[in-house]
């Protein structure tokens, strides 16, 4: 069938669809349920007009769903679990990621429409719109997955859509049979969760920071605390009888009532929390997250964007002053050292794979600038692999709450912690 004829025999069953059946074009592309009614209804609409017989009308009802109510011919795609995210820049080039790796696809869109259209199709169920006035929109699909989408004119060159497929989360030991991390470093930091210390994890975009925090909220003891997660959109998958989810909302179609992470994390310091974990700190919540660990909420977890564990603590105290301009920076530092007891720092490597480069811990009274001192525990280099450092000095109460967690390691006479060679 020709691509023009295929185009019209499209538009006709929409009519069709919109006339008899508009409920199951008004539902998500991603409800595989409706899905499979919608086939249903467009093989007896072709069957019908005499455009198709049943024989060959089963498979032509699939590629019509596809155009009219699905995700058209980004299905194929979706369709293969390998693939972890979807990047279309105009209707001409599409990326995927498949096991850490970008790979350009043979896929392509008719034009800017037929992209922009894909777009309003999997928001409009969300209650949400992309046009001129509202050119971009970040949103959480039902099945957990995110969708990013901008157009003209903020995007020059075309619409953009990015698809972020969601990934069940990931438990502790899985990570460090995959390479993530290694036996020690999930040893150590099961005793720090479990310690109730408080942990930053940081790195760049798609280094596996929330996967990261999943697991070591997995490491969490279960039934005995009150846990809050707050996120702008729900990832976490904590397998805990106690857990609150907070989900931060976007303004609506008009403008209004947005609710922010920061508005969040105060209701939930009213909520009795035992715990609070954030997805991710990115403006002026860091400072109530830093009133929260250092006013009794001990265990609580979070993400920040960084290139290194000490650049995170400098994150945290310039996001912190967006709430609280004044107030001095050596005392916001101050804050940093107090609140946060250790950084676990992850990449992605040119290989794809997403690894922990350094477990670091804070303590003693600062640099002569004010920054936090950032002793690491643990690190990782292509030379020597996973190593434990030599002679780092705890602090008495990261001493007491590691203990508590179940353990301190191998420790030299004078208490550092020992070194163990590479491999």
């Amino acid at each position: 069938m020709e691509a023009q004829d295929f185009l019209g025999l499209c538009d006709l069953v929409r009519r069709e669809l919109l006339e008899v059946y508009p409920q199951l074009l008004d539902s998500s592309p991603f409800d595989q349920g409706n899905r499979a009614r919608l086939e249903e209804v467009v093989l007896r609409i072709l069957i019908s007009k005499g455009l198709a017989r049943f024989a060959r009308g089963a498979d032509l009802a699939v590629r019509v769903c596809s155009e009219v109510a699905g995700l058209g011919p980004l299905e194929p795609v979706l369709a293969l679990e390998s693939v972890t995210e979807i990047m279309v820049n105009g209707p001409d080039e599409v990326y995927i990621e498949r096991s850490g790796q970008l790979v350009k696809t043979a896929i392509s869109f008719r034009d800017n429409r037929h992209v922009e259209d894909l777009i309003a199709r999997i928001v409009a169920p969300l209650g949400r719109r992309v046009d001129r006035t509202s050119p971009f929109v970040d949103a959480r699909l039902p099945d957990g997955s995110r969708i990013h989408a901008i157009i003209e004119p903020l995007s020059v060159k075309g619409p953009v859509l990015t698809i972020r497929r969601f990934q069940p989360g990931l438990l502790a030991e899985e990570l460090t049979r995959t390479g993530t991390w290694s036996e020690e470093m999930e040893g150590f930091l099961t005793d720090a969760v479990r310690g109730k210390l408080n942990i930053i994890v940081s790195g760049g975009t798609s280094s596996g920071k929330t996967t990261t925090l999943n697991a070591l909220s997995g490491l969490i003891s279960r039934g005995k605390e009150r846990i809050i997660t707050i996120e702008d959109s729900a990832e976490l998958q904590l397998a805990h009888e106690h857990v609150i989810s907070l989900e931060a909302r976007p303004p609506n179609l008009d403008g209004r009532g947005e609710v922010t992470i920061r508005e969040l994390l105060k209701n939930a310091l009213r909520m009795r929390p035992d715990r609070i974990i954030i997805g991710e700190c990115r403006g002026a919540e860091a400072f109530d997250l830093l009133q929260a660990m250092n006013t009794g909420h001990g265990g609580s977890m979070s993400t920040v964007h960084a290139n290194s564990a000490k650049d995170a603590l400098s994150r945290l105290a310039a996001m912190a002053i967006m709430a609280a301009e004044d107030i001095p920076y050596p005392i916001l530092h101050h804050q940093v050292r107090e609140a946060v007891d250790i950084v676990v720092h992850q990449q992605r490597e040119a290989d794809g794979r997403r690894r922990v480069r350094e477990v670091c811990v804070i303590s003693g009274d600062g640099d002569g600038e004010g920054l936090p001192p950032v002793q690491q525990v643990f690190s990782w280099t292509h030379s020597d692999g996973f190593r434990k450092c030599s002679g780092v000095k705890l602090s008495l109460r990261l001493e007491e709450r590691l203990g508590e967690g179940g353990g301190l390691g191998d420790r030299d006479d004078d208490g550092s912690i020992k070194e163990v060679p590479p491999g």
